[in-house]
């Protein structure tokens, strides 16, 4: 995973009062802070407060409208997971789900900003046990998300942003199938180079 320059943010762990929650929330997803943020992020290379804030690191997501086909740039707070990303769809508690969890979801193959570098991702909503696991991590780095997910009646989804070059997600859960994915596509690479 590309690391960009950033602040060094503990995660916060320290249980903060739901206000909190509910005011960081209602900043980070107002729709002038929504399209202010990316530009101002890519100016200062996602440096200080704009690449890690809260204990959380910073992202921008570029999406594909699934109605509208326009390309946008979402900031997201991300728990970095090894070389995965995962994205909350809290919404801050509101009852809608973000627009970007379906444009994802529709068109996985994206971009993510993390400080300087932009890094081809492909998006999947976690699902079962992953979701489970994801969502308690996600939930010890940024306790708010506890609050986000009594506040509303919806299930809160969790995407995972996977390197575009990463096995794909059904051999990932099995790591000998992951491996033997990987050896063959060292095997074809060989094979391609030799011809």
């Amino acid at each position: 995973m590309v690391r960009g320059r950033a602040l060094p943010c503990a995660t916060m762990t320290t249980r903060r009062s739901s206000r909190l929650y509910w005011l960081i929330g209602r900043f980070g997803t107002n729709r002038l802070i929504s399209r202010i943020h990316p530009p101002v992020y890519r100016l200062f290379g996602g440096r200080g407060f704009l690449g890690r804030s809260f204990g959380m690191r910073n992202v921008i997501v570029t999406t594909v409208g699934r109605r509208t086909g326009r390309v946008r740039e979402i900031p997201l707070f991300a728990t970095e997971v090894g070389e995965r990303l995962v994205l909350i769809g809290s919404y801050a508690g509101r009852d809608q789900e973000p627009a970007w969890v379906g444009n994802l979801l529709a068109h996985p193959a994206t971009s993510v900003r993390m400080g300087r570098a932009e890094v081809p991702m492909r998006a999947r909503a976690a699902e079962g046990e992953e979701r489970e696991r994801l969502w308690a991590l996600a939930v010890r780095a940024y306790p708010g998300y506890e609050d986000y997910q009594r506040w509303t009646s919806r299930r809160i989804p969790v995407i995972v942003l996977e390197p575009a070059d990463a096995p794909d997600a059904s051999t990932a859960a099995d790591p000998a199938a992951a491996a033997e994915a990987e050896v063959d596509r060292d095997d074809a690479a060989t094979e391609e180079g030799a011809a």
